[in-house]
């Protein structure tokens, strides 16, 4: 995926310019981004602060993190049951 020109805390001040009134032709000539841009933005970060797309990315990144603790311990497992069930 490519990554953005734009911080998410770019991104969030750039919606809280729309929520204050701003034109949004105005909005997207100032920051050179398309209209699909913006409004797929709007629907992805609506109403979030920076604090808490912070706290979804630190959840994110745990979230993965057990999840590849689990994939392996879940491997292991299954390898240990092979082994014990070709000793009988």
């Amino acid at each position: 995926m490519r990554k953005s020109r734009f911080t998410e805390s770019q991104i969030v001040a750039i919606l809280k310019q729309g929520e204050a009134g701003v034109p949004i032709a105005e909005i997207l000539r100032q920051h050179n981004i398309s209209k699909a841009t913006y409004f797929h933005w709007r629907s992805k970060y609506a109403g979030a602060t920076v604090d808490e797309l912070k706290r979804l990315k630190e959840l994110e990144a745990e979230n993965t993190k057990l999840k590849r603790m689990y994939a392996e311990l879940a491997l292991e497992n299954t390898a240990i049951k092979d082994v014990l069930s070709r000793k009988r």
